[in-house]
């Protein structure tokens, strides 16, 4: 029988922030246009960090059983490689997690249109395919993780679906220069997931997990992590631009010195194993990069 700590290791609770700032960053722009939902935000959060707990769960047990998760993997320690919790207990955990979160996305459709409404229908859609796409990165014969679709997903899924989809639930209505947040979030988030990918480039060729970091090269993948960050950043800027009224809108710029020391020290790394610990200052500033964009719409 598992425990607690086991299941609470299962969660992965260091990716929560990560995940937290898709729904935060369209939750600000709909507070910046005075079209929110307060219920409506603190649904979209819970049924995002469910979302990706329903992820990292699908993604211990699936890489457990096709044997990517072995002594030579870089990363912690997994729950069911490591036997902490049995194959089965996990199969459960996943179905009842994904049970829970469709609830939870239901409850967070109907508070923000509804039910007599045929968006309800469409965001309905979304949510079980978000599910899904949350399960499958690596369990079954066509888990899309292992066949280099990661990185799209991810940049679909935890950034438009999750940034537009949020602003839309609050706005009931999308603008243009939402999908620029929208791409930036999504290409931060990719980032985490390519350093995942880079560190555990070695396991993953011999798995046979032709991720995007397996199939460009370590050199060709960091200069893809580079494209991404900074992309990431421009894209933030144009938009704040386009909706400039105050100088305080600039204020997620004081996280570009920690964006740019992790470039550097992630080009200088040759040892894989010194890479884990930037999965998670990026995740961390990236939360920190979306907090300063609502705390200086907030304060513009």
């Amino acid at each position: 029988m598992a425990t607690i700590r086991s299941w609470v290791s299962a969660s992965r609770l260091r990716t929560l922030p990560l995940a937290a700032s898709s729904t935060l960053a369209g939750s600000f722009m709909a507070v910046a246009d005075r079209a929110y939902n307060i219920k409506t935000i603190i649904w979209a959060l819970i049924t995002t960090l469910l979302l990706q707990i329903l992820s990292n769960m699908a993604n211990d047990l699936g890489d457990s059983l096709k044997g990517t998760d072995n002594e030579h993997r870089l990363g912690p320690l997994r729950t069911v490689q490591s036997g902490n919790i049995r194959v089965a207990e996990m199969k459960r955990a996943v179905a009842a997690v994904a049970l829970i979160t469709l609830a939870s996305g239901i409850v967070l459709i109907i508070t923000s249109l509804g039910i007599d409404n045929w968006r309800v229908l469409l965001f309905l859609a979304l949510g079980v395919a978000s599910i899904a796409a949350a399960i499958k990165y690596t369990i079954g014969r066509t888990a899309y993780g292992y066949r280099g679709f990661g990185d799209l997903f991810v940049f679909l899924f935890f950034g438009l679906t999750g940034v537009l989809g949020t602003y839309y639930l609050n706005a009931h209505q999308l603008k243009a220069d939402a999908f620029l947040m929208a791409i930036s979030v999504g290409l931060l988030s990719t980032g985490v997931l390519n350093l995942n990918n880079l560190r555990d480039i070695d396991n993953d060729q011999r798995s046979n997990k032709h991720t995007i970091a397996v199939r460009l090269g370590e050199r060709n993948a960091k200069i893809y992590h580079l494209l991404l960050v900074v992309i990431a950043l421009a894209a933030a800027i144009v938009y704040t631009w386009l909706n400039f009224i105050s100088p305080w809108q600039f204020l997620y710029l004081l996280t570009l010195p920690f964006f740019v020391i992790q470039l550097i020290a992630i080009f200088r790394i040759k040892e894989h194993r010194r890479l884990d610990p930037f999965l998670r200052y990026l995740a961390l500033t990236t939360f920190a990069f979306v907090l300063l964009f609502g705390l200086g719409i907030w304060m513009a």
